[in-house]
């Protein structure tokens, strides 16, 4: 056949990517092994019955058709005004755009603000498409690497050092996936002032932003000088337990919608009419909001305490998002030999820390998506694992 285009085949470097571990887990799950599966961030519960009823009943009542292409005019306003709660800003319905997901609105964000040879900045560790997304556009891009030690939150001097003359983007996710860190304010004052002095885009990704735990959430979008160059991704798939339904949103200038309604016309060509009515009903009620968020704290506070005193792991980051990070270097700096052992010996399901970028090497991600009971054997699992290399390795020393 011909040769496909440099562009798509260049989205994904060929080569190991991290995830044999999951798959692995899930084939054997499904061939009837009691794996626990602590791996994906997907919830493990049924999307609220108000917003399905609402789906019904568009379905039902005749909303098969095209709709307008940047979303319904409703479903515009009600996700503007959520925004305006997310960011601290307010926010018109022109300065909105519906997107297949969270993924949609990162796609499009990045094809809105790179152009193939320019150069974009990723904070790492990040959620697995960033780098796919980036190269999707053309762009090169840096990896700024953050401590653990320092709760996974970037430095400025760092970030500033990577900035080129093509430098045109800046991403960040708060709360963060993998990691659960949610950045201070003080750290995001100086991304924005970075973007400021630079003349740069920011990207923040704020998909979590209803499940921050004790923290403050903190959009740098609410700075001075920020709305003009933020691009804020949001998604309802996690705060309203939506994530098959594929309803987000970019929030951004209203010059950079009336654009990417262009790229909907090539692309996408809008959104399903009777899924947008539902995501209407859902925000306009906030059908699960609350719910959804003080289930996830309590899980993590469960898993937490259930693990509290293993020897040699440091919880890092995890004040909020749907996941917890553990350092276990200490036990084995080698994470995905670490994931595959415990798959191994007790049939838990982890995500390496390497899938997400170099920065989490030695750590490990466990997601929250499981029932306390679960998540509490899991963590037991977890220190009989830990115990066994300890006691293994002391013995061979």
């Amino acid at each position: 056949m011909p040769e496909t285009s440099k562009r798509i085949a260049g989205i994904m470097p060929s080569g190991k990517d991290g995830w044999e571990v999951h798959f692995t887990a899930l084939t054997r799950r499904l061939a009837g092994e009691e794996i626990l599966m602590l791996s994906v961030g997907d919830h493990d519960f049924d999307t609220p019955s108000g917003t399905i009823a609402a789906c019904v009943e568009a379905v039902q009542t005749g909303h098969h058709h095209y709709i307008q292409l940047p979303g319904l005019p409703r479903l515009r306003q009600a996700l503007a005004r959520l925004s305006a709660d997310c960011t601290g800003v307010e926010t018109l319905s022109e300065e909105v755009i519906v997107t297949q997901g969270g993924q949609g609105a990162l796609f499009a964000a990045c094809q809105a603000v790179l152009d193939p040879g320019s150069h974009a900045i990723i904070i790492s560790p990040y959620y697995a498409t960033y780098p796919g997304t980036t190269r999707a556009a053309g762009a090169s891009f840096t990896e700024i690497e953050t401590r653990s030690e320092d709760g996974f939150e970037p430095g400025a001097e760092a970030i500033t050092a990577a900035i080129r003359p093509e430098t045109r983007m800046i991403l960040i996710n708060s709360p963060n996936n993998p990691t659960g860190s949610v950045y201070s304010r003080a750290t995001m004052e100086a991304i924005a002032e970075i973007c400021r002095r630079h003349n740069l885009w920011l990207v923040s990704d704020e998909v979590y932003w209803t499940l921050r735990g004790e923290r403050e959430h903190v959009s740098p979008r609410s700075f001075p000088g920020m709305k003009e160059r933020t691009l804020v991704v949001n998604s309802l798939s996690k705060s309203h337990g939506m994530t098959g339904w594929r309803v987000g949103w970019l929030t951004a200038p209203a010059e950079v919608v009336r654009l990417l309604t262009n790229l909907n016309i090539v692309s996408s060509y809008g959104m399903v009419d009777f899924v947008s009515r539902a995501a209407i009903a859902a925000v306009e009620n906030g059908y699960g909001v609350q719910e959804i968020a003080e289930r996830y704290a309590a899980r993590r506070s469960a898993f937490l305490d259930a693990l509290r005193g293993a020897n040699e792991v440091i919880v890092r980051g995890s004040e909020g998002g749907m996941y917890v990070m553990l350092d276990i270097s200490h036990v084995d700096p080698n994470a995905e030999a670490f994931a595959w052992g415990l798959l191994q010996a007790e049939k838990v399901a982890v995500m390496p820390g390497p899938s997400f970028g170099a920065a989490a090497e030695g750590l490990i991600r466990i997601s929250m998506c499981q029932e306390e009971p679960v998540l509490r054997e899991a963590a037991a699992r977890i220190r009989r694992y830990i115990a066994s290399k300890t006691t293994r390795r002391d013995a061979a020393e």
